[in-house]
């Protein structure tokens, strides 16, 4: 029987820090650990009273230990080290290292100030990753949260480049999503790779000059619309 988020809390096993809708999170010495749930713990949603169905859940942690590895290899981008990643019973599980440290969103503004000079040279270098395919390291393509808001589709067929003109995005880059050493305030690592790939730069929001989700707010541009009609744009319709 599903069961909502705060029960699930409630009943979490030693080493588990939280539960979400969507993944189980584990601490275990110099371990973390991510688990996308089984379709077994699928929640009810406590407003709609619906069973939320994550979206390519497994697929998302499949192309964050495919791009760890992969900007890890090609960048000096800080990120945590991949021990493993494996699927068991409907789930995936994603090993890494545990990298101690404060999230950015966690420092005053002139401290964000200087953490985000460091950070304008990593997406630059990030940026300087090039290639003629859209999509994650993976070989699969996850759209950036924003624009699961503007559809359902998640099997993209996407015709290539004739160059490299698509730049590496991080695409969920939160300040809470970048880990800095409080007193040294350098980036001990940058995390959360789920929807990373190549797209257009124009993809990888700049939401890391705010505290905020990873889609627009009151304010600011609300571009999904926009990602989502390249994607249609760049489809390859398939006539049997």
């Amino acid at each position: 029987m599903a069961i909502t988020n705060k029960i699930a809390n409630q009943r979490r096993e030693e080493n588990c820090i939280a539960i979400t809708s969507e993944r189980k999170y584990y601490h275990a010495g110099t371990s973390f650990i991510k688990r996308s749930l089984r379709p077994s713990e699928w929640q009810v949603s406590p407003v709609k009273g619906t069973i939320h169905v994550p979206r390519q859940n497994n697929e998302r942690l499949l192309n964050e230990a495919a791009t760890l590895r992969f900007v890890r290899q090609h960048t000096s981008i800080p990120v945590p080290r991949v021990y493993c990643c494996f699927e068991d019973d409907q789930a995936v599980i994603l090993v890494t290292e545990y990298v101690e440290g404060v999230g950015m969103n966690d420092l005053n503004v002139s401290q964000r100030k200087i953490v985000q000079v460091e950070l304008e040279r990593h997406i630059k270098e990030l940026h300087g990753l090039r290639s003629s395919v859209v999509g994650g390291p993976s070989g699969i393509l996850i759209l950036p949260y924003r624009a699961t808001l503007k559809t359902l589709k998640d099997d993209w067929n996407l015709k290539p480049s004739d160059h490299e003109e698509y730049v590496f995005c991080h695409n969920d880059l939160s300040q809470q999503n970048i880990i800095v050493d409080p007193q040294s305030l350098k980036i001990k690592a940058i995390i959360d790779w789920e929807y990373a790939g190549f797209f257009p730069e124009f993809f990888d929001m700049r939401i890391f000059e705010r505290i905020g989700p990873s889609a627009a707010m009151d304010g600011e541009e609300d571009d999904s619309t926009k990602l989502v009609e390249f994607l249609q744009a760049q489809s390859v319709h398939i006539i049997l």
